[in-house]
């Protein structure tokens, strides 16, 4: 696709999110899409958002999921870019900044080396791993309706929304990242009321799977996972639509517990 294509729907989700209207699907009107002009795309607006003087913190991993993935019709998972401004340290979420968002409950990686080169292994994100954290994604996408192709997301930086990471830092080679297990709850009149339930198990079978996918899946394009970076490894279970005045809790074995509300 030549430059002029990249631009102009880089240009249209821009333009979503500064005006808080969804757009119509790229797939939808452009057949010849491609998953490396998505990403082309998704790196046009990371040069922007880096120009207007934000900054990447870590990535993110979407799709690890066997039923998301079957509803893509895909068959890997997909990524997109962290900014510091996407980190809700006190979580209160401004619902007015995000299009149809989504909770989602995940682990987050913190790196403490770099992750480098096409064969990263999961001893290699052991080794690399500083502590892991419990987190909530909150996924929001500037297509309308969330009728997305598995393009339509990439290119919407993976739909991403903002995050909010727990307190509780655990080592890696404490604890079974398959086993555990989250509980999803929507705090109504202050009663904790269970939305679903997951395990780690459901991201790629074992969330280092997915961020040695991420760092491999990055070298292709001459992208390093650095030290310090954020990884949010994808969701143990669905993601609930969320709107204004509702609160959120996710509870994990050994991770305790992250919340968030949409203020």
């Amino acid at each position: 696709m030549n430059k002029q294509k990249i631009i102009i729907y880089a240009n249209q989700l821009a333009e979503a999110q500064e005006n808080m209207k969804a757009i119509s699907a790229i797939s939808g009107i452009d057949q010849d899409f491609t998953i490396d002009d998505a990403y082309a795309v998704q790196m046009e607006n990371v040069v922007r958002q880096l120009n207007s003087g934000d900054s990447i913190c870590g990535k993110k991993i979407g799709l690890t999921s066997l039923p998301m993935q079957q509803m893509l019709n895909v068959n890997e998972p997909d990524y997109g870019h962290l900014f510091e401004s996407m980190n809700i340290k006190d979580g209160k979420i401004e619902s007015s900044s995000l299009l149809q968002p989504k909770i989602e409950a995940e682990l987050a990686f913190i790196l403490k080396s770099d992750l480098s080169g096409g064969n990263v292994t999961v001893k290699d994100v052991i080794v690399a791993t500083d502590y892991v954290v419990a987190a909530f994604e909150i996924v929001a996408s500037r297509v309308a309706d969330w009728k997305i192709k598995l393009v339509d997301t990439v290119a919407d930086n993976a739909s991403s929304g903002c995050f909010v990471l727990g307190s509780k830092k655990i080592a890696i080679s404490d604890v079974d990242l398959i086993t555990t297990h989250m509980k999803l709850y929507k705090i109504i009149d202050g009663k904790d009321v269970l939305i679903n339930e997951g395990y780690g198990s459901a991201v790629l079978n074992d969330p280092k799977i997915a961020v040695a996918w991420l760092a491999n899946k990055l070298w292709n394009y001459g992208v390093t996972l650095q030290a310090g970076e954020i990884v949010l490894s994808g969701a143990f279970s669905a993601a609930p639509p969320a709107v204004k005045g509702e609160k959120f809790k996710a509870v994990f074995t050994d991770f305790g517990t992250v919340e968030a509300e949409f203020v």
